[in-house]
């Protein structure tokens, strides 16, 4: 696989940090981006008229039908069971696409007791602390020059072993739950999840760690009762994905992709993805079209936070593009890894562990960590598409039901669901060697077919048999 060394000459166009930056903070300044928000329709016509002045042809916003979930208010109360002046209140966040209510009371259960049929279920969530070494032994290749994977444990935006508990809450027969982060490493009710788009039967909240610690205190004391009251709307709307495309020197196929919502203003998640992917198209529109390896199709897609609404509508349009395509990349997420100092998440000066899932073509695993070491992108993992679910943890994931070989990348930085997901999280000082480093890997197909990189489907289950 080669294509590189006739682009060498063109990698000064690529756009710069402080360029990346800009757009970052200017799609961050419009405020929460949502679906369905204001800040995320700017954004999708702001990223398609990016792509006309860039020079890609044939752009358009696709409409899908998208669900949109906006939360209003939402509070607990407790009071000791036959003393119900003594209720206290707080407020929290509800889960999203959780059932509003006016009004749902019953006895406290904690979730760990066992029987919660008909109770409010109440559980303590933290976030898990991920040694390095537990990666390693998913991965089929890694970057780390400095020598620290072994000794390096990530914090992940993710409680691992009851990440969806709340369900087994439901199947149970609980009428509400209420999720008492006093394991995150910071003070925040703002948890923005679960984003599937779920629409769950029953309400929900999640409270900070102090108001948590709180309950839990009350329900140690003696037996509680509580309510749940939570204001929110639940709609179906029109949104759009972004498209645009670049002709190559083959009559098939790359994608390049990455989403343009995000749960809060979130600058990591994901206006850095919409960075790297501009970035692509305006490297890809400056050189001449025969050192394009294919043709190109840039895609921003709508609702990431709403299950993936818009890769799986784009998929669902397109069917006929598939058997065509080369490779498929996501670009999501740069991210600097952050420590929490008095209570505030602060970046520090290294870069988040970086996830590649790439198809397990060798060929294709050789030029991903030919590309990373090129770049030095340091504390990169080269994962099996299905290394940690039966598809990859991305905006992407449907696409790996496609057949298409894939390269994704994507990094779970602790604070992603978080409104402190701001710019200075963002990992400028890797934005150019990523937007080089994906370019050497798009150049290196130069010559491929669409089956030249294709691998059969595979499940979690045979990778392990």
């Amino acid at each position: 696989m080669s294509g590189w060394p006739a682009l060498e000459k063109y990698l000064d166009r690529a756009p710069t940090s402080k360029e990346m930056m800009a757009w970052i903070e200017l799609i961050v300044g419009q405020g929460i981006r949502r679906a369905g928000y204001p800040a995320d329709g700017w954004t999708e016509e702001w990223a398609a008229e990016q792509f006309r002045e860039t020079g890609l042809a044939d752009v358009r916003l696709e409409p899908l039908d998208t669900p949109i979930w906006r939360p209003r208010s939402a509070a607990f109360e407790i009071w000791p069971t036959g003393r119900p002046d003594e209720v206290i209140r707080f407020e929290g966040l509800a889960l999203p696409y959780t059932t509003p209510t006016e009004g749902t009371e019953g006895r406290l259960v904690r979730m760990e007791d066992g029987e919660v049929r008909g109770s409010i279920t109440v559980q303590e969530i933290g976030f898990t602390r991920l040694p390095q070494t537990e990666v390693q032994a998913r991965a089929t290749g890694s970057y780390d020059p400095e020598g620290v994977f072994p000794d390096l444990v990530q914090t992940v935006p993710f409680d691992l072993p009851h990440v969806l508990d709340f369900d087994i809450a439901i199947k149970d027969g609980a009428t509400a739950y209420v999720g008492l982060l006093t394991g995150l490493p910071w003070e925040t009710s703002d948890f923005y999840w679960p984003y599937d788009a779920e629409r769950r039967p029953i309400p929900g909240i999640w409270l900070s760690g102090q108001d948590g610690q709180r309950v839990r205190e009350l329900m140690a004391s003696g037996e509680c009762e509580g309510r749940i009251v939570s204001d929110a709307t639940i709609t179906e709307e029109t949104t759009h994905n972004v498209v645009g495309t670049l002709p190559g020197a083959s009559d098939h196929w790359l994608i390049i992709g990455s989403h343009h919502d995000g749960p809060w203003a979130s600058a990591v998640e994901d206006a850095s993805g919409v960075a790297l992917v501009l970035a692509q198209a305006k490297f890809w529109a400056s050189v001449p079209q025969e050192l394009r390896p294919h043709n190109m199709l840039f895609v921003l897609t709508s609702g990431h936070m709403a299950g993936a609404a818009g890769t799986q509508a784009f998929i669902a349009a397109h069917p006929e593009l598939f058997p065509q395509v080369v490779l498929e990349m996501h670009l999501e997420h740069a991210a600097r890894q952050a420590v929490v100092v008095d209570g505030e998440v602060v970046p520090t000066d290294d870069p988040e562990v970086r996830w590649w899932f790439t198809t397990q073509a060798p060929e294709l695993e050789q030029l991903v960590a030919e590309s990373l070491a090129a770049e030095d992108l340091r504390r990169s993992w080269i994962l099996s598409p299905t290394a940690f679910a039966p598809n990859p943890a991305t905006d992407g994931a449907y696409f790996y039901y496609t057949g298409v070989p894939l390269v994704q990348l994507i990094t779970t930085p602790m604070y992603i669901f978080d409104p402190r997901d701001t710019p200075d999280k963002v990992d400028e000082q890797s934005l150019v060697p990523l937007t080089k480093g994906a370019a050497r890997i798009i150049a290196g197909t130069a010559g491929c077919e669409p089956d030249t990189l294709r691998v059969p489907i595979q499940t979690a289950a045979d990778e392990t048999e």
